[in-house]
């Protein structure tokens, strides 16, 4: 903390110090997300370092990979790679394999027209063509985008006279077929994909934390937008945030799993309604040590993933979002969406994202469990001191019992002695 203060310090000096010479000194070119992170219209003096996120609001992953020299690997995977790209090179491979395919074929046939004299012989009744009333490069095209759509329009048709453009024939035939399999089953999963599916799923703008049936709670909002409901919807999160082993090892963006109800069951929701999605702050949780005042201070990131399967297409979808510390409210809950109407329940989408304030300890759930440990202990002290004393006043009735006892036995003793005497 302190070499990054005084980084920004020397920071400051130096971009002061451009600003009073008359030299023009050129900006390092900064990377495109790099320039879109910059703070905008912020004084030096108040600017703050922006927390870098892993996750975006809208759910796309703030990663970018560099330097991948194993390239080919896209290519072994082809049918993914060509799905993952964007529709405007989508579009353009779509039709760009259907041209190429079209064109060489139309070459192959003008080829083997031109090899066998058919150009020569046009209008020759004498003379069979390998293709009826192929004249030129155009007609091969067009005979060749006629064989491969199984078009056929009836005026240029391959005779028996042709072995090499029958075998030619069935040879465009089939790879036709795989062409077009390949490339409409491509269109067909890129078109069904359930990413705009998930657009539907909206997750609350801010987490809040606060108390719920006497313990201290991380919450969020889900909901569903559309009528036909997500089957198997289930949700997670993770907290990202770096940390330092015991060895000394740095492990940046180090994810940790954060319970939202996993062994009793919560996490499988009935999405029908928005939901509140509640993690306990117990002794497992990474939030335990974490109170009010300290929870500025810290760089992390909740992430949420919602998954489900869509009930139109069964295909899996899947939703994000995240919170950094500025989207944790702490002593707040969620204004209350759903109402009791004539027959049925109405969801007021407008108050989705509300909050209100309520009363919330400012101290950490450790610190709230010690706090409750400590007034429990005059409890257990009286009950003690009682059971401490139970047992002194049994021991000494044990001990007048038996000297009772002895005194008896001398009493006898002594009688028996006289008796003899």
């Amino acid at each position: 903390f302190l070499f990054s203060m005084a980084a920004n310090v020397l920071e400051e000096d130096s971009m002061e110090q451009d600003i009073e010479s008359p030299v023009t000194i050129h900006q390092p070119k900064l990377p495109k997300q790099a320039r879109e992170d910059l703070p905008k219209n912020i004084s030096k003096e108040c600017a703050k370092r922006k927390i870098q996120r892993y996750v975006r609001k809208d759910g796309k992953c703030n990663v970018h990979h560099g330097n991948v020299r194993e390239t080919y690997r896209y290519l072994t995977d082809i049918f993914t790679t060509l799905v993952d790209l964007k529709w405007r090179f989508n579009l353009l491979i779509f039709v760009m394999v259907y041209t190429v395919t079209w064109l060489f074929f139309g070459m192959i046939w003008w080829l083997i027209a031109y090899m066998r004299g058919d150009m020569d012989h046009i209008g020759d009744s004498t003379w069979t063509p390998c293709v009826s009333n192929l004249n030129g490069f155009v007609s091969a095209f067009l005979f060749s985008i006629e064989t491969e759509t199984t078009i056929g329009y009836g005026y240029r048709v391959i005779t028996d006279k042709c072995p090499e453009g029958i075998i030619l024939l069935l040879v465009q035939s089939v790879l036709g077929s795989i062409v077009n399999a390949f490339m409409v089953g491509c269109m067909f999963v890129k078109i069904s994909q359930p990413k705009k599916r998930a657009e539907t799923l909206v997750f609350s703008t801010n987490a809040v934390i606060s108390m719920r049936d006497g313990k201290l709670c991380l919450m969020f909002r889900v909901g569903d937008l559309r009528n036909s409901h997500i089957v198997e919807a289930s949700i997670r999160a993770k907290l990202i945030k770096s940390k330092q082993t015991k060895e000394g090892e740095f492990i940046p963006l180090n994810q940790t799993d954060i319970n939202v109800g996993y062994y009793t069951g919560d996490d499988r929701l009935f999405l029908v309604s928005p939901l509140i999605i509640s993690h306990e702050i117990n002794q497992q949780s990474p939030f335990w040590e974490i109170s009010k005042a300290q929870l500025p201070k810290e760089e992390l990131e909740i992430v949420v993933i919602l998954e489900g399967m869509v009930e139109a297409t069964g295909m899996t979808c899947q939703a994000r979002s995240s919170y950094i510390t500025s989207e944790i409210l702490w002593g707040y809950r969620f204004t209350p969406v759903l109402t009791l109407e004539d027959g049925f329940y109405e969801v007021d989408y407008n108050s989705f994202h509300e909050t209100y304030e309520t009363n919330t300890p400012v101290y950490s759930a450790k610190e709230l469990a010690e706090m409750a440990s400590r007034a429990e202990l005059p409890l257990t002290w009286s009950v003690s001191s009682k059971l401490d004393q139970h047992a002194e006043l049994e021991t000494e009735e044990e001990e007048k019992n038996q000297e009772d006892q002895n005194e008896r036995n001398g009493d006898v003793a002594n009688l028996e002695s006289e008796s003899k005497v």
